[in-house]
């Protein structure tokens, strides 16, 4: 039995020994949800590989690896991303997992967006009701998901009601806690954040509201540095069976935070 042991622990020193670094340009609900401190560690111990992330919203995401200064992105902006895809700085689109947008407000909510049937409802109640709205306004998913809801529910907002702070998913869940505001979160986010004040989820449930998350490696015929090879270990790790049990396993007050339906091939 030592020696079973002692050699176990002796393959993890070489994988930890031989770990190789590769970075990767991530949104900040991957980060901030804590599913990345569960991931990371699993992913060096099995693969070697040292993620290095660069945490930022979507958009920024996508102009690193456009750039090359990442080897990978992880984002969640299918327009965005099949634009990236089509201007040729990734190889391609692997679907990983997803979860979906709410929005949240005051628990009295005074412009009754809970009371609608769809998400451009909702938006359309609190224009109504000039009632304050906290924007993240950085390019991030979250943001692109935000204007094209407001663009589907025929309205430019705009006025002191409408607060875009360009910061990410925390600092502007901060914001509207502190301001009493309403808010589009993506729920992992939500979940995980701990100054709710006096906010709570009002609507949920749309089937617009869905939020896909998907894995590109950057393309090396553009980018010739980039560390292809750990890219394409990582996307094998990041659709197995146990990525799939790490991800689907996570929760939160007895809440799932994400749900795996990546694709193998």
């Amino acid at each position: 039995m030592k020696s079973i042991v002692m050699g176990a622990a002796t393959a993890l020193f070489a994988v930890a020994a031989h770990a190789e670094d590769m970075k990767m340009s991530v949104t900040t609900s991957f980060a901030n949800s804590g599913l990345a401190d569960v991931l990371l560690p699993e992913i060096k111990a099995d693969t070697g590989i040292n993620v290095q992330l660069l945490i930022v919203g979507t958009g920024q995401a996508l102009k690193l690896g456009a750039a090359g200064d990442v080897d990978a992105v992880l984002v969640h902006s299918r327009p965005a991303e099949e634009k990236w895809l089509t201007a040729g700085n990734g190889t391609h689109r692997r679907e990983i997992m997803y979860n979906d947008f709410i929005f949240v407000g005051p628990s009295d909510d005074p412009a009754k967006a809970g009371a609608a049937e769809k998400a451009t409802g909702a938006l359309q109640a609190i224009e109504a009701a000039k009632a304050p709205f906290v924007s993240r306004g950085d390019d991030s998913g979250t943001h692109k998901m935000e204007k094209r809801l407001w663009t589907a529910a025929g309205i430019a907002p705009e006025g002191d009601w409408y607060r875009a702070v360009g910061q990410g998913m925390g600092a502007a869940l901060n914001t509207a806690s502190g301001m009493n505001a309403y808010i589009m979160s993506d729920r992992a986010s939500w979940l995980k954040f701990a100054n709710k004040g006096d906010l709570k989820l009002v609507f949920e449930g749309d089937p617009i509201l869905f939020n896909q998350y998907a894995y590109m490696p950057v393309n090396p015929e553009k980018h010739p540095h980039v560390k292809h090879d750990l890219a394409e270990k990582l996307e094998a790790w990041l659709v197995s069976d146990k990525a799939k049990a790490l991800i689907n396993g996570y929760t939160l007050n007895g809440e799932t935070l994400f749900t795996f339906n990546a694709k193998t091939e």
